[in-house]
């Protein structure tokens, strides 16, 4: 199987990551506010403490597992753009792993978030709470609260595709428009709608990157056999 074909599989995994995620968000989490600037933090300490699976689950497909798939992506869209641009190609994978290792870190202080939460709760209530709100406050930082680093990559590999026709109209315009809505959360007023934005968008992309990958890449350019 071609480095191209496996990046088309893993784009398809971040895509399910995005969707696994949205899922809980708008279902078991929308009660608690999850994902706003009105989340209701003692609410989410005690879900925590007696959903502790669900919050390990839900930090390490979101992130984790999301992270793990992204970084084979990377690489392949960076091959794949190296064919036609050396620079851009250095230049996407550079922003590419930056993002990655971002999510990943968000992922892991996620999860120790959680267990540190869960540990803290059955002693000191309100001490859980002001712990989760400043650990959580880092891992929004890192990646669950903006797009930025994620929004950049995207636009560099969408407007590398489109000059040097290394990827299909459907794949750059999903491009251009999720990687501006991943700029855009750095405005707090837009935070929440840029943010929904960007994941939506960001669902099709990997998901039209995933089948260009998997089903129009393989004769686009010459590669070894991963």
């Amino acid at each position: 199987m071609t480095l191209q074909r496996i990046g088309g599989l893993a784009a398809l995994i971040c895509a399910g990551t995005y969707i696994f995620g949205f899922a809980l968000l708008v279902t078991l989490l929308a009660e608690l506010g999850f994902g706003t600037n009105d989340i209701d933090t003692a609410a989410v300490v005690r879900f925590t403490v007696d959903n502790q699976a669900i919050m390990i689950t839900w930090n390490t497909v979101i992130y984790i597992v999301n992270a793990l798939a992204l970084a084979v992506l990377v690489v392949a869209l960076s091959r794949r753009l190296t064919t036609r641009s050396a620079d851009w190609g250095s230049v996407s994978l550079a922003f590419g792993l930056m993002w990655t290792t971002l999510v990943l870190g968000a992922g892991m202080m996620g999860n120790v978030t959680t267990e540190r939460v869960v540990a803290l709760a059955s002693s000191d209530f309100d001490a859980a709470v002001q712990t989760w709100e400043t650990l959580h406050a880092v891992e929004l930082g890192l990646g669950g609260g903006n797009e930025i680093a994620g929004g950049v990559w995207i636009l560099c590999v969408s407007l590398a595709g489109l000059l040097y026709r290394a990827l299909g109209k459907v794949v750059v315009g999903l491009g251009l428009f999720t990687g501006i809505g991943g700029l855009l959360t750095i405005f707090p007023p837009l935070g929440d709608v840029a943010g929904a934005v960007f994941g939506l968008g960001a669902i099709a992309w990997f998901i039209a990157v995933g089948l260009a990958l998997l089903f129009k890449g393989h004769g686009a350019e010459t590669e070894e056999t991963a």
